[in-house]
Parts: C-alpha cells; sequence; structure tokens
C-alpha cells in the first residue's frame, strides 16, 4: 500500500486479520510448533487458534527477521506462518533484509544452515507492506505539495528492489481520506461480512484442491494453474497484450492468474472471465512491472 501520511495504510493492514478465514486445526498445530520451538507459545493457550499478526521495527536484522542463532531459532517470516507479515515503512528497512524475504515468498521455507547442522522452518506467510511515495509523503497528493526533488523520489522508491515488487500480487494507492467520508454516518460494511465471503472462497478452493497438498490459491504452481487459472482466448489477448505494455514477467504472469482464480472464488464463479483478470492486472505495479 503506498499513500501519504494519515491515509490509514496501518489501520488497514491491522485490521486484515478479522477477515481472513479461520485456521483449520492442522494450520493451528503448524502455528502452535513454530511458536513452540521459538519459546512463544503463551502459557493459558497450548493451541494457537487465531492467525499471527507479526509486525517487526525496520531496525530489524536479517537474523531476527528469517531466523538464525548459534542455534537457529525461528524468525519473524516463520513467526509470522499462516498469518499476516506487516512491513510499515517498507523503504526504512535494510535492503539485505529485505532481499532475504525473496526466496521464503517463493518456497514459503526457510533453511538456515551452521556448522552444527542445518535447520528449515516454515514461513508460508501474507507479507503486507505499506510506504510514502516519497520521503516527506506527499509526491502526488492532492492537497500537499511535495518538497522533494525528482531525482530524492526516484531514490526513494528504488530502495525497494524490482525483483521483490513482482513478488508481491497487489499493489494498491491509498490516497488520503476526505472530511466528508471521515464525518459520514454511513456504516462501512463489517469485517463479519467480508469474513463470511472469504471464508466462502476459501472452502470453494479446499474443495478444488481436496487430496493435494495445497492448501489455497497462492500454493498453486505453474502446473496448477494450468488445470486450475487457465483463461479462455479472450482472457488469453488481455495478458499478451498486458505482457507487451507492461511489461509482465513470468512470475508476473503466473500471480495474475493466480490472483484471477482468487477474485473469482470471491465471486462465486467456476470459470476465469475477461474482467477477473483485467481486475488481476489492475493490481501489478506501474513503475517495476
Amino acid at each position: 500500500m503506498t499513500g501519504p501520511p494519515g491515509a490509514g495504510k496501518t489501520l488497514l493492514a491491522r485490521a486484515l486479520p478479522s477477515i481472513l478465514p479461520s485456521m483449520r486445526f492442522d494450520e493451528a498445530l503448524d502455528v502452535t510448533r513454530v511458536y513452540s520451538v521459538a519459546d512463544q507459545l503463551p502459557p493459558d493457550s497450548p493451541l494457537i487458534r487465531t492467525r499471527p499478526f507479526r509486525a517487526p521495527h525496520h531496525t530489524i536484522s536479517n537474523a531476527g527477521l528469517v531466523g538464525g542463532g548459534n542455534w537457529p531459532r525461528p524468525g519473524e517470516i516463520s513467526l509470522a506462518h499462516r498469518g499476516v507479515l506487516f512491513l510499515d515503512e517498507l523503504p526504512e528497512f535494510g535492503r539485505q533484509v529485505l532481499e532475504v524475504m525473496r526466496q521464503p515468498l517463493e518456497d514459503k521455507i526457510v533453511t538456515i544452515s551452521r556448522a552444527r547442522g542445518s535447520l528449515s522452518f516454515p514461513a508460508n506467510f501474507m507479507l503486507v507492506a505499506s510506504m510514502n511515495p516519497c520521503p516527506c509523503g506527499y509526491f502526488g497528493d492532492t492537497k500537499r505539495e511535495c518538497t522533494c526533488t525528482p531525482a530524492t523520489v526516484t531514490r526513494y522508491q528504488k530502495r525497494i528492489s524490482g525483483p521483490l515488487l513482482d513478488r508481491i500480487d497487489i499493489h494498491v494507492e491509498v490516497p488520503r481520506v476526505d472530511f466528508e467520508k471521515l464525518s459520514s454516518d454511513r456504516a462501512g460494511e463489517p469485517s463479519a461480512a467480508v469474513r463470511e465471503r472469504v471464508e466462502g472462497a476459501r472452502e470453494r478452493q479446499h474443495g478444488r484442491f481436496d487430496g493435494t497438498p495445497l492448501a489455497c490459491n497462492a500454493d498453486m504452481g505453474p502446473g496448477e494453474i494450468g488445470l486450475y487459472a487457465s483463461p479462455d482466448e479472450t482472457g488469453k489477448a488481455l495478458i499478451r497484450q498486458a505482457m507487451k505494455q507492461i511489461g509482465l514477467s513470468a512470475r508476473g504472469y503466473h500471480r495474475v492468474l493466480k490472483l484471477a482464480r482468487t477474485i473469482a472464488d470471491l465471486a462465486g464463479e467456476d470459470q476465469i472471465a475477461t474482467t477477473h483478470l483485467a481486475e488481476a492486472l489492475q493490481f501489478r505495479p506501474r513503475r517495476w512491472a
């Protein structure tokens, strides 16, 4: 999420767990094992039943994020297993710290090697990040003028590498919230209603992947994408055009199809429509596609 200060990026991220589907028993066991190894299991809760939400500070080290120590212990990405890892002010994190996440984002596991041996920890987490568009925070804002030079804006935005951005499925601009919306008495959609739709979509995915090691659309590889998320001829033409116009990578191509499959599941549709693909393409980054 990119937007000016105070637009609600952090609030949106912290509200995300309230709409995620409840953990199944096997998922709860996975999370409990990680927290037990890390010696962070709550004394009053022998089984963790809620999805983790981890929000480390940007001063965190490589070992704190991925795990480490003389005898390796799980880091934040493993403590966020089956849950959310929220990185606020993403460009403020060290570049090397961010780059070590690239492999776990793909493999959903992290292996830490030491002289006495190596250990592998699960790291199947949902990465959520927020950032300002520039150091002053108001580049592109409609109300306040940005005081940063173009070179400063470019340098700030390029703290996030293209390969890492390419691994993020949804890029959202969060604009300033107007007074009329803030002061309106109109109630928004409750999280319980959104969670019900998400639960329905997840149940469709469980039925689709029954008998396989996959749990949701995000776990699909190229083979499964060809089986369950293949577009029709009109959809293929749309993606072909997108690959030419925004330079969509092979990884981006597969991620668009997985996202379109999820959008179709949320809509209760068995077949991916062109509208689902178009919506998924809208979430791709424009600067580093």
